[in-house]
């Protein structure tokens, strides 16, 4: 089932991964949830608490600018009501949403692990602030404030709004916003070396370990609640789950080298072209995967996997990730 389940990804990574690395790269309840796509209403992830800064201030009031433990917990539910509220009307960026569900209770599963990262209360500062983007961007996006909403995310919402790609393709448009796009701000803005003057580079590369488990049991959930084409494509390239792991990785490298740059920016107008390259990076990646994973005109359509959604959508993850089996709804 895994190695079937992976197949559309592989296939999607064949397209585009050249494009790609050439442009450069976190036990809920069973309850369907009362909102449907469209009715959501804007509550900023900044407004959580009082006192919110991207930095990193481990004696704030504010629980997740100082990385307290139970910040994880605001964040989920910040995510959830996006992804339950997409799950239910079979919104296309449902898709993306449950896959960060999902990344983000695999944080907190690791962190809970002794040693696993060298600054826990760190890494659950950036945790909360790397959703924080998404977030912001998907409700002001739902909020018609487009001139807020970078162009990447603008190119994956509209994408999932208008279907316009596979499943596989909303995944990855998703996965490219927040990596190539977001990551380097989010890393700049909570800080790259700790007070001793370390790296905080060790921690950051920490989450790939579990990336990599993730990803079959991910893209297994998906076909059997949103999208059954994402396993049943023949993979003519030969590509495996490493592969796809590769991409990810070097989009994640590539996003700490910008962080670097945008950092070490000397004067203002140095940054903005640091900036410019970012969003530059991220906006030829996500025209590759539009190209190669658009829906043809007259010859496929999402109707089949509209019905599909509409049948399947509660149904239980079908494949236990490492923190167990999950449920559809909420975390």
């Amino acid at each position: 089932m895994f190695a079937t389940s992976l197949r559309r990804v592989h296939t999607v990574v064949g397209a585009v991964f050249a494009t790609v690395v050439a442009s450069l790269f976190a036990v809920g309840t069973t309850a369907a949830p009362a909102h449907a796509d469209g009715l959501l209403p804007y509550v900023p992830w900044s407004s959580y608490l009082a006192g919110w800064t991207d930095q990193y201030v481990p004696s704030s009031d504010n629980d997740c600018v100082a990385g307290r433990p139970n910040c994880l917990k605001g964040t989920l539910k910040e995510q959830s009501r996006i992804a339950d509220d997409t799950a239910s009307s079979c919104s296309h960026n449902a898709v993306f949403a449950r896959a960060y569900v999902r990344m983000t209770q695999l944080y907190g599963y690791t962190r809970d692990i002794p040693g696993y990262y060298q600054d826990v209360p760190y890494f659950n500062h950036v945790d909360a602030v790397f959703a924080k983007y998404y977030t912001d961007a998907y409700y002001n996006w739902k909020g018609g404030d487009r001139t807020d909403v970078p162009q990447a995310w603008l190119t994956a919402f509209d994408a999932a709004k208008n279907k316009k790609v596979s499943g596989s393709g909303d995944l990855l448009l998703g996965m490219n916003a927040h990596i190539n796009r977001d990551l380097p701000y989010v890393m700049a803005a909570v800080g790259l070396v700790a007070p001793d003057g370390s790296s905080r580079k060790p921690d950051y590369d920490a989450v790939e370990a579990w990336l990599y488990d993730a990803t079959a049991p991910l893209i297994a959930e998906f076909a059997a609640r949103f999208d059954s084409s994402m396993d049943d494509t023949a993979d003519p390239f030969g590509i495996g789950n490493w592969t796809l792991f590769q991409m990810v990785s070097e989009w994640r490298e590539n996003a700490w080298r910008n962080a670097e740059a945008l950092v070490s920016a000397p004067t203002p107008q140095a940054r903005a072209l640091v900036s410019a390259s970012i969003e530059a990076q991220a906006n030829t990646a996500a025209q590759g995967i539009l190209n190669s994973e658009s829906y043809l005109p007259l010859l496929s359509s999402t109707t089949a996997r509209d019905t599909f959604c509409a049948v399947h959508k509660g149904d239980a993850p079908p494949a236990p990730y490492a923190f167990g089996y999950a449920s559809a709804w909420g975390y």
